[in-house]
Order: structure tokens, then sequence, then C-alpha cells
């Protein structure tokens, strides 16, 4: 049995608990994998994780992927097709937001030459590392989030509002949102020291 400590929101769900101990709040570098995180935290809007988490697979084989290059192209018989896909969030404005979003990712990509350094600039390089002693002081929205969502609009990305924004700083590692009791801040708080 596994007794380490953690945040409480993964609950018993074992995806959520594997999502939780390896990936939320770790640094992620690789653009593919950020334009991801893009999508299913917009995909989330009025949504549990959890629903997105379990529909994860699903949106990578429906979307090619996620790589941006080819989101980017789709059509509306393309659309079309996705809004009739079970395995993913069937909301019209969800499905263009990912196509839009795809678009204006590549065009940051070629203003920064990578999306990773476009975002990560607004931490300096270096993940957030807050203390959060009980799940109710995480904040849903900072001023930082307001900035990247104001950004990010006016380069043309959709479903980037600044809770979004903040939701996706926590899951690609921009802040470590992981309370101190858990065992993931301190090993990510020494992993970005180790650096």
């Amino acid at each position: 049995m596994d007794n380490r400590r953690r945040c409480p929101w993964p609950g018993d769900d074992a995806q959520m608990l594997a999502y939780h101990d390896h990936e939320w709040g770790t640094p992620v570098h690789d653009d593919r994998r950020l334009f991801e995180f893009l999508v299913l935290e917009g995909a989330q809007a009025g949504l549990s994780w959890a629903t997105i988490l379990h529909k994860r697979e699903g949106y990578r084989i429906a979307f090619d992927g996620l790589e941006p290059a080819l989101v980017a192209r789709y059509d509306e018989a393309r659309i079309a097709d996705l809004l009739s896909n079970p395995a993913i969030v069937r909301n019209r404005l969800k499905v263009r937001a990912a196509v839009t979003n795809a678009r204006a990712f590549l065009e940051v990509q070629s203003a920064f030459g990578s999306f990773d350094a476009y975002l990560w600039r607004y931490v300096e390089g270096r993940t957030v590392h807050n203390a959060w002693r009980e799940l109710h002081e995480i904040p849903t929205v900072t001023p930082l989030a307001e900035t990247i969502s104001r950004d990010l609009k006016g380069r043309g990305f959709a479903f980037v509002g600044p809770t979004i924004c903040y939701a996706y700083m926590q899951a690609v590692g921009l802040v470590n949102d992981h309370l101190v009791s858990c065992f993931r801040w301190q090993a990510l708080r020494e992993a970005d020291q180790g650096r």
C-alpha cells in the first residue's frame, strides 16, 4: 500500500492519481505536449478534470496526436467529423477553439522559436513554488494568469480565459500548487533546485 501523502483532489481514481503523481506541476518543455494541455484545459471548461483525463486518449486519436501543424489544417468537414466523435467533448465552440488555437500556436512558434520559449519567459524559465497548506488556499486565477490570458487572446487564441490559463499553468509546471504536505511538492522543488 502506498502511504505517501498527496493532495486530496485525485481521490481514488487511478488515472487521476497517476496524473497527480507523475504529471501535474511537472515542467513541460515539449511544444506538442504544451499544445495538448492547451486543448485539454480548454475542453475542461465547465467540466471536471477527471472527465477530460478519461477522454485524453480519445483526443490524441481524434486530433492526430495533437500535433498543432496537423490540427491547424482542419477544415469544416473535419470539424463536423470531430463533432460526431463520442471519444471527445462534442462542443462546437471547443472543437473550433482547438483548430483556432493550433493556428495561433504555430504563429507563436514562428515568432518566438517555440511555444515553450514564449510561455516560460513569463516565469523566467523557473517554476514558481507556492506553499499552500489547504486546498481552499489555492487560487483559481492570479494576476499572471490574467496577463497570459490577455496576451493569448491578443494573439488569436480562444478558450484561454484567466481561469483556464491558471489551470494550464498548474498542469504544465509554471507553478507548483501541490500542497506542502504532498510528496510531490518537495520532489518538484528538489528537481528544480537540481537544475
